[in-house]
C-alpha cells in the first residue's frame, strides 16, 4: 500500500507532540523523538503485530525504546494507537504521579515493555526477549509463539560497554527475530559524536555476525524504511541492525544541534517548526480526528490475529498443557516436594546445594532457564539434560553467557519481562559490581529472576582481595525491592529457592564456595520466608543473642555453646538469611526474634555496614581481604568462635 498524505500528516502530529509535551513540562528531550517520528509511524502502522486492546497479548511484537530519554515518542504512539494513555496523560508529561514519567517504566504505563533509561540496557533487554521468543517457539511451535523484537537505540546505547557484550552474544546465538534500529544522528549532549566516538558501526556489527542494513540519509523516506524493516523481519539466521542517519530536531531551527537533544524548542521555535510542518502553530497537543482514526485503525489491525491465536492455543495437545503452565503459575503440581533436603551433619557448599535445587526444579518449572558468565559450574548454575541454548538447539535451557556479566543481568531482565520464562544467572559475588545497573533495573521493573552470586566471602581464599567480596552484601541490600538471601546451610538454601520461585520480583542468592555444615534437620521455609528466625534456643535463661548469616551461622552456634559453658549464661542464635524480609515483618515478630532488652552481637564475613540496626556489637570485615587459604583468611579477620566468645564476655561484663 503506498504511503499517502494522511501518513505524512500523522508524522507531523508526532513531531508536534514531541515538542509540546517537553515544553509543557519545561523539561525533556525533543529532538530524538522528532527525528524518529517517520520510523515510529512505519513501525506502528505497517510492521509490528500488536493489539492496543490487549497490551499483554503473549504473541505480540515487543517494542523497546532503549534510548529512553526520547520517551515522548513512545508515549505518543501508545496514545495515538489506542492504549490506556490519554491525551491528558501526555499533557502531564514528567509530572508527579503521571503515567508519562521522564523515562519509560515497565508496570507503570500500559504498553511499556521494559524500564529503560541507563543507556544500553534496553539493547540488552531486547537480546533477552529474543532468546525467550525463540526458546518458547522451538518448544511449543509457531502457533503459540511467533513474534519479533524491535529495539530503537542511539549513539549512547552503542557507546556503553553493555551493548558490545549483548551484541556479541546475540550474533553468536543468531537471534534472527531481533531487529535494532540505530538512530545515527551523530549528536550527544556534549556536542557532535566525533568529540569522543569514531567507531565504524557497520563493521563492528558485521564482525559480531549481524545482518547490517545501511539506510543512509533515508530517515524521511517511508518506503525505504518499510523495505528495510521488512528485510530485517525476513532475515532467518542473524539478528539485524538498521543504521539510519537522522537529523535530530528536524525540521526545527535547532536541527542537527546538541541543544535540541534536550529541551531547547520553546514558544517561538515551536511555532516556526509547526509552520514548516503545516500544523496549527497555536494549538498545543493538536491531533485531528482523521489522524487519530488512522492510528486507532493501526492499533486494532492485529485484533483478528489475536482472536485466532486465542482460539488455537487450547487445541495443541501436550503443548497446550505446557503453555498453560508457562503462562499461568509456571509450576507443575507438587513442585515444592522436588526440592531437596539434607541430613544434619552433612557438609555441602551452598552453591552446590543451590545447583541441586535448580536441577530438581527443571522438570517442575518448565520456564526455568539460565546459566553463568563463564563460571557456570563454579557458581552452581549448570543445567544437565535440557540442552544448550544455541541456533542449533533453540529449545535449550542452559545459557552460556560467556564473560559478559553486565549484559547477562540485562538479558535476564529481558527474558523475565518477556513473560513465561524464569531466568537464573550466576557469577562470583565480587563481580556483582559489573551487574549493578542491570540488577537495579530488575528491582525497579520487578523482573522475576534469581541472581546467583557464589564465593560470598574471604573464604574464597588464595585469589585474594580482588576476588573476595566485602561491601557487596551491604550494597545489594541497599537496593529497594531486591530480596538478598545468604542461607546458613543447604536446607536454608532449599527454602530460599522455594521462596524465590514464589516471589513476584527479583531475588539474590549469596552462596559459599567452601563446604558448610548442615545445622538444620529439615527445611524451615516459614522461618526463612520471614527473613530471620531463632535457629538455636538458649539452654538456660537467655542473656545474649547472636545474629548471623550464611556460613557464620554454624560459627555462631558453636560459640553459643562455648559461651553458655564458660559464662553460665543463655545464648540464642538467630539466622538472618534475608534482612529485607525480616524488615518487612511486624514489630511484634521482630522483637520475638531479636529482643530489644537483651544484648546482641552480629557476625558476618563482610562489611558491618547496616548491622548496628540489629546488634550492639558487630563483627565483620571493614577492610579489603587478603590472599591466603580460606580458613586462614577467616581467622585473620576474626570470623571465629574465639572472636565471638571474647565479644560476648566484653559485652556481658559491660552490661553488668
Amino acid at each position: 500500500m503506498p504511503f499517502s498524505e494522511i501518513d505524512h500528516r500523522s508524522i507531523a502530529v508526532i513531531k508536534g507532540l514531541a515538542m509540546d509535551a517537553p515544553h509543557a513540562a519545561k523539561s525533556g528531550h525533543q529532538g530524538t523523538a522528532m527525528a524518529l517520528a517517520p520510523l515510529a509511524h512505519v513501525l506502528w502502522t505497517r510492521i509490528m503485530t500488536y493489539d492496543a486492546k490487549d497490551p499483554l497479548w503473549p504473541n505480540r511484537d515487543r517494542f523497546i525504546l532503549s534510548a529512553g530519554h526520547a520517551s515522548i515518542l513512545l508515549y505518543s504512539m501508545l496514545h495515538l494507537t489506542g492504549y490506556e494513555l490519554s491525551l491528558e496523560d501526555l499533557k502531564q508529561f514528567r509530572q508527579l504521579g503521571s503515567l508519562t514519567p521522564g523515562h519509560p517504566e515497565r508496570g507503570h504505563t500500559s504498553g511499556v515493555e521494559v524500564t529503560t533509561g541507563p543507556l544500553g540496557q534496553g539493547f540488552a533487554n531486547g537480546v533477552g526477549m529474543a532468546i525467550a521468543e525463540r526458546n518458547i517457539r522451538a518448544r511449543l511451535g509457531n502457533e503459540i509463539c511467533d513474534h519479533n523484537i524491535w529495539v530503537v537505540c542511539g549513539d549512547g546505547d552503542l557507546s556503553e560497554g553493555i551493548s558490545h557484550e549483548a551484541a556479541s552474544l546475540a550474533g553468536h546465538l543468531k537471534l534472527s527475530r531481533l531487529t535494532v534500529i540505530y538512530d545515527d544522528n551523530q549528536i550527544t549532549i556534549d556536542g557532535r559524536t566525533d568529540l569522543a566516538l569514531s567507531d565504524d558501526a557497520p563493521s563492528r556489527f558485521k564482525s559480531y555476525g549481524w545482518n547490517v542494513i545501511e539506510l543512509g540519509d533515508a530517515s524521511n523516506d517511508l518506503d525505504s524504511i518499510e523495505s528495510a524493516l521488512l528485510d530485517a523481519k525476513n532475515e532467518d539466521q542473524k539478528p539485524s541492525i538498521i543504521i539510519l542517519k537522522t537529523l535530530i530536531g528536524d525540521p526545527s531551527p535547532h536541527t542537527n544541534t546538541a541543544a535540541v537533544h534536550g529541551y531547547s524548542l520553546k514558544d517561538d521555535e515551536i511555532k516556526e517548526t509547526k509552520r514548516i510542518l503545516e500544523i496549527p502553530e497555536n494549538e498545543p497537543f493538536w491531533i485531528p480526528d482523521d489522524v487519530l482514526d488512522h492510528y486507532r485503525t493501526a492499533g486494532n489491525r492485529s485484533g483478528k490475529t489475536r482472536e485466532k491465536w486465542e482460539e488455537l492455543s487450547p487445541s495443541l495437545g501436550e503443548r497446550s498443557e505446557i503453555w498453560a503452565t508457562l503462562s499461568g503459575s509456571g509450576l507443575k503440581p507438587d513442585w515444592e516436594k522436588a526440592l531437596p533436603c539434607w541430613e544434619r551433619g552433612a557438609t555441602v557448599a551452598t552453591r552446590k546445594a543451590s545447583n541441586e535445587c535448580i536441577q530438581s526444579l527443571m522438570e517442575f518449572m518448565p520456564g526455568l532457564i539460565g546459566g553463568g558468565a563463564d563460571l557456570t559450574g563454579n557458581t552452581g548454575t549448570s543445567i544437565s539434560d535440557y540442552g544448550i541454548q544455541s541456533y542449533e538447539e533453540p529449545e535449550g535451557r542452559q545459557i552460556f553467557f560467556g564473560v559478559r556479566e553486565h549484559a547477562m543481568g540485562a538479558i535476564s531482565n529481558g527474558i523475565a519481562l518477556h513473560g513465561a520464562l524464569f531466568p537464573v544467572t550466576g557469577t562470583f559475588l565480587v563481580f556483582s559490581d559489573y551487574m549493578r545497573g542491570s540488577v537495579r533495573l530488575a528491582a525497579l521493573s520487578n523482573a522475576k529472576s534469581v541472581f546467583v552470586w557464589s564465593h560470598d566471602s574471604v573464604a574464597v581464599g588464595e585469589d585474594g582481595p580482588t576476588h573476595q567480596p566485602i561491601e557487596h552484601a551491604a550494597s545489594l541490600r541497599a537496593i529497594p525491592n531486591l530480596d538478598v538471601f545468604r542461607p546458613a546451610d543447604a536446607n536454608e538454601t532449599s527454602s530460599a529457592w522455594e521462596i524465590a520461585v514464589m516471589h513476584d520480583g527479583p531475588s539474590a542468592m549469596l552462596l559459599t564456595r567452601q563446604d558448610t555444615p548442615v545445622i538444620t534437620d529439615v527445611k524451615n521455609t516459614d522461618g526463612v520466608s520471614k527473613g530471620a528466625y531463632i535457629i538455636r534456643e538458649s539452654s538456660i535463661e537467655k542473656a545474649l543473642t547472636i545474629i548471623a548469616t550464611g556460613s557464620e551461622v554454624s560459627i555462631a552456634c558453636t560459640a553459643a555453646e562455648q559461651i553458655e559453658k564458660k559464662l553460665d549464661l543463655g545464648v540464642c542464635v538467630v539466622s538472618m538469611p534475608c534482612m529485607e524480609r525480616f524488615e518487612r515483618q511486624t514489630d511484634e515478630y521482630q522483637r520475638s526474634v531479636i529482643s530489644n532488652i537483651i544484648p546482641s552481637i552480629s557476625i558476618e564475613a563482610g562489611s558491618t555496614y547496616g548491622w548496628n540496626k540489629w546488634a550492639e556489637v558487630t563483627i565483620g570485615i571493614d577492610s579489603f581481604g587478603t590472599s591466603a587459604p580460606g580458613e586462614i583468611a577467616l581467622t585473620e579477620f576474626g570470623i571465629t568462635t574465639e572472636t565471638l566468645l571474647e565479644a560476648a564476655i566484653n559485652l556481658l561484663k559491660n552490661g553488668e
